[in-house]
């Protein structure tokens, strides 16, 4: 397992979204007992070099919440699958053509699972290991475009990226990741965040 106890490290403080002009903290409450069932996979393959490399995606733009934002694989969950990691597996053969036979696929523990307030999602962070690097075949109706990123690039020691202002106009500003020169941040940022600050408690 990924995880030998609980509670896991959280995230970097730094990347914890701050409302401006006020520069308060937003803190990420627990999800209600309205929210959605849901799972992302965060995914560790060998990189170019043999090192452990992250598989992202980026939503085509359709105008609903997460329009064009860089996530990871996964989406809600079917009265078919089994638990959490049978959504996240699912959603990432739909969305980036993983194949778990093929690719090797090895799940091995789950992160905290955190609310997304703005489509009112639970999202359980499974994490798996790919015996070799998945082929990946982007479901163009959903992804805009796959993206790549070390392990390396997500751990506690990397240099803040901090938007501000930002892009969008929000009153906010945040600390972020930059994978392939888009900006990372929210729900995702966070799962990484503390998927690299379990790794370096190892």
């Amino acid at each position: 397992m990924i995880a030998v106890r609980r509670p896991l490290p959280p995230p970097p403080a730094w990347l914890r979204p701050v409302r401006l002009p006020e520069g308060i903290p937003i803190e990420r409450p627990a999800a209600p007992g309205t929210a959605r069932p849901a799972a992302a996979l965060v995914l560790v393959y060998p990189g170019p070099d043999g090192d452990a490399w992250l598989v992202l995606t980026q939503r085509v733009e359709y105008g609903g919440d997460h329009s064009g934002e860089v996530s990871l694989p996964g989406g809600k969950v079917d009265p078919d699958d089994a638990d959490a990691a049978a959504t996240a597996l699912r959603e990432a053969r739909e969305e980036v053509g993983l194949d778990p036979d093929r690719d090797g696929i090895d799940v091995v523990g789950s992160l905290d699972a955190l609310w997304i307030p703005p489509s009112n999602f639970r999202v359980e962070p499974i994490v798996a290991i790919a015996a070799r690097r998945p082929r990946f075949v982007p479901d163009r109706r959903e992804v805009a475009a796959i993206l790549e990123a070390p392990v390396a690039a997500f751990m506690p020691d990397v240099a803040p990226l901090i938007v501000d202002p930002d892009p969008l106009g929000r009153p906010l500003r945040y600390g972020a990741y930059m994978v392939e020169g888009r900006i990372v941040w929210g729900a995702t940022a966070a799962i990484l965040g503390q998927f690299g600050a379990v790794l370096a408690k190892r």
